[in-house]
């Protein structure tokens, strides 16, 4: 997919349900390469429902984004471990991310995951998930991201039941990551500050 907001523009892009990466045949993964750009005034909001991975599943997804001068783009990734109200485990299945972010040509976020194997059990260490089975990446670029800074952690303090945390990785640019038990669980943090950040205007898929 490739979705341009224009000069002056705001967009907002969602997706009808959750994504959905189901067993895979031996051989090449399941691709998706999505594109963002935003041109100088406009502001993007890119916010697609979680990613459900299942058994057996083998995806590989990549986001590219570019910004022009003051352009802004708020981005989150929800990804699901297998339904915890169904007892799913996933035992057997790969899952590889690419996030790159430029800014006028320049490079200002980059990173990567790449998971393979029992992923149920990578997830149980704590220094990758210490038992979560949901994740999120919320990224914000915006000249006025160092305002939302105190915002974010204000949500966070509110499910201290949840791993989760923000930073400023430059004046323009911030990051939030976390960690729940569930998809449901994760909603509880992100919905509300989706709903902050956007002024209240979040997909009503979001609610349902």
């Amino acid at each position: 997919m490739h979705v341009a907001a224009q000069a002056g523009a705001r967009l907002t892009v969602t997706t009808q349900a959750a994504e959905r990466a189901y067993r895979a045949p031996s051989g090449p993964p399941g691709e998706l390469h999505n594109e963002i750009n935003v041109e100088d005034g406009a502001r993007l909001d890119w916010l697609p429902q979680e990613t459900i991975l299942f058994e057996g599943s083998h995806l590989t997804r990549r986001l590219d984004g570019s910004l022009a001068g003051t352009g802004e783009a708020l981005i989150v990734e929800p990804l699901i471990f297998g339904r915890a109200a169904h007892g799913e485990t996933l035992r057997d299945a790969r899952f590889t991310e690419r996030v790159r972010l430029r800014r006028d040509g320049r490079v200002i976020y980059a990173d990567g995951m790449c998971l393979s194997g029992d992923l149920a059990a990578q997830m149980q260490r704590p220094a990758t998930g210490h038992g979560a089975g949901a994740l999120a990446t919320l990224i914000f670029a915006s000249p006025d991201a160092a305002r939302w800074l105190p915002r974010l952690r204000g949500h966070i303090a509110r499910t201290p039941d949840l791993t989760a945390g923000a930073s400023l990785l430059t004046e323009h640019l911030l990051l939030m990551r976390a960690l729940a038990h569930d998809g449901f669980e994760l909603r509880r943090l992100l919905l509300p500050v989706l709903d902050d950040m956007t002024n209240g205007h979040v997909p009503i898929c979001w609610r349902l």
